[in-house]
């Protein structure tokens, strides 16, 4: 039986992983059964360049973070190996990175489950947030459809003075 010592600092990490729980906006569980040690650390290197916290816990210290943190309904997809991608900032990121590493690692790797804003999300949801663009692709897009019809008008003004020879002086 552990000690007083042992099960104070495991009550610590478990109230550490909810705090982290609760003030992240997306969270990703994974299985990294068969990930070899190279991919492993690009994968953690990216997330650490991109702000996402990547990190392996015992399936019971995440249960017992998950009932604090009010996200329960992931503790049945706590079987076997479970690493834990957690963003704070933005829900694109962290299933981006972890989908990207699924579709390198040829099922190495598979996505569990996670959560949105506080919810709970099955693999299939976080799965569709991974292949959503990015924020800046979508401005981009966005700045092009509303520039689009300035463009157009700009032309046609053009031509149409062109066509009459030129613009009268003001």
């Amino acid at each position: 039986m552990p000690g007083q010592k042992v099960l104070k600092e495991k009550e610590r990490f478990v109230e550490e992983i909810a705090e982290k729980l609760k003030s992240s906006v997306c969270g990703v569980l994974v299985s990294y059964k068969g990930i070899n040690v190279a991919d492993d650390t690009k994968l953690r290197k990216s997330m650490r360049e991109a702000g996402v916290d990547y990190f392996v816990v015992k399936n019971t210290i995440l249960s017992r973070a998950f009932e604090k943190a009010g996200l329960s309904e992931l503790n049945a997809h706590l079987v076997g190996e479970t690493a834990l991608a957690l963003s704070a900032t933005d829900i694109i990121t962290a299933p981006k990175l972890v989908y990207g590493q699924v579709e390198a690692s040829k099922g190495a790797y598979r996505v569990k489950a996670g959560f949105i804003e506080g919810k709970p999300a099955d693999a299939d949801t976080i799965t569709e947030y991974a292949k959503l663009p990015s924020k800046e692709v979508l401005v981009s897009k966005l700045l092009f459809v509303l520039q689009s019809p300035m463009q157009r008008l700009a032309v046609a003004v053009s031509e149409t003075a062109k066509k009459l020879g030129g613009v009268p002086a003001a």
